[in-house]
């Protein structure tokens, strides 16, 4: 299979390696500084039982990606609707789109781009870090959940799962993938937002009385949105099972943390912004998750 990465960041650039290996064709689209190191050295994946370097096809044109059976749309959801509108009229009328974005808002705008049967979603369970140029570090459990947005999609989410399966992932098919995104999304504001704005990593977080309650509220406020929203978790559960995931991951620097220490716009309005105005429009208060959300746009805005 023809695959193009969109946006060759730390989780495009695990992945898309790792479907290289597993024998598939892999384009990265990337940029700047990541992009000169790639055609000079190649990527580098360091895992925990072995290390992966990879020559390929590195890229910074677009049109590139253009003969692609699949894109793997990895950009920061700040940048969306941008790339999308880029890739839209070149793609082959028949190559899917598949987000491996954080958040569960990239998906309508991708739709809408796209048109809905295109476009299929996964959730990333992957703790990777891109310290300097063309070197990504990998910690942890890699997992990938994928599928459809709408049934009659679903034929082919249930192949691309086959095919990112043989390749040596774990990965599996779901029936209801933006229940998976909003759970992986509750995972994610409850600890990206607070540590990109103290600059902790979690297990600071977890060891720090007033850090964790203050983490424990931002995760009462974010379920209780989810439940307005008419979407069942079992609220007890998915909070106990948030904290547990944290305990094994407590050296890990969030997504939000890596971009803020390295000067790059963080995704504040996918992150946290989308459930901060659900919780308004649904009446749900949300008093630490609007001030973290007010904090990380005034960043954003002084930064840029």
């Amino acid at each position: 299979m023809k695959i193009g990465v969109a946006g060759a960041g730390a989780v495009g650039s695990f992945f898309g390696a790792l479907l290289h290996q597993g024998g598939h064709d892999v384009t990265f689209l990337a940029r700047g500084e990541q992009l000169e190191v790639l055609n000079q050295q190649g990527l580098v994946i360091q895992g925990e039982s072995e290390n992966i370097r990879i020559g390929g096809e590195f890229t910074g044109d677009p049109y590139e990606l253009a003969q692609s059976d699949l894109i793997l749309f990895c950009v920061k959801s700040n940048d969306t609707e941008q790339m999308a509108k880029q890739l839209h009229p070149i793609l082959k009328e028949d190559a899917l789109v598949i987000t491996l974005q954080n958040g569960v808002d990239n998906e309508g705008k991708l739709q809408e781009i796209f048109g809905a049967n295109r476009v299929l979603s996964a959730a990333t369970y992957v703790q990777v870090s891109m310290k300097v140029p063309g070197q990504v570090y990998q910690r942890g459990r890699v997992k990938l959940v994928i599928g459809e947005l709408i049934p009659r999609a679903s034929r082919k989410a249930k192949k691309i799962t086959e095919e990112i399966r043989s390749a040596g992932i774990d990965t599996q098919y779901s029936g209801n993938i933006l229940e998976r995104k909003w759970q992986k999304l509750l995972w994610n504001i409850t600890f990206n937002p607070l540590s990109a704005t103290i600059e902790a990593k979690l297990g600071e977080i977890l060891d720090s009385a007033p850090l964790r309650k203050t983490a424990e509220n931002i995760c009462r406020e974010a379920l209780a949105t989810v439940a307005a929203t008419g979407i069942t978790i079992d609220q007890e559960k998915a909070f106990s099972t948030i904290f547990s995931n944290a305990e094994l991951a407590r050296s890990h620097r969030t997504s939000m943390l890596q971009d803020r220490q390295r000067g790059k716009k963080m995704e504040v309005e996918s992150m946290c912004g989308y459930v901060v105005r659900k919780a308004r429009e649904l009446g749900v208060p949300a008093p630490t998750l609007e001030t973290i959300y007010y904090l990380l746009t005034f960043m954003n805005e002084r930064n840029q």
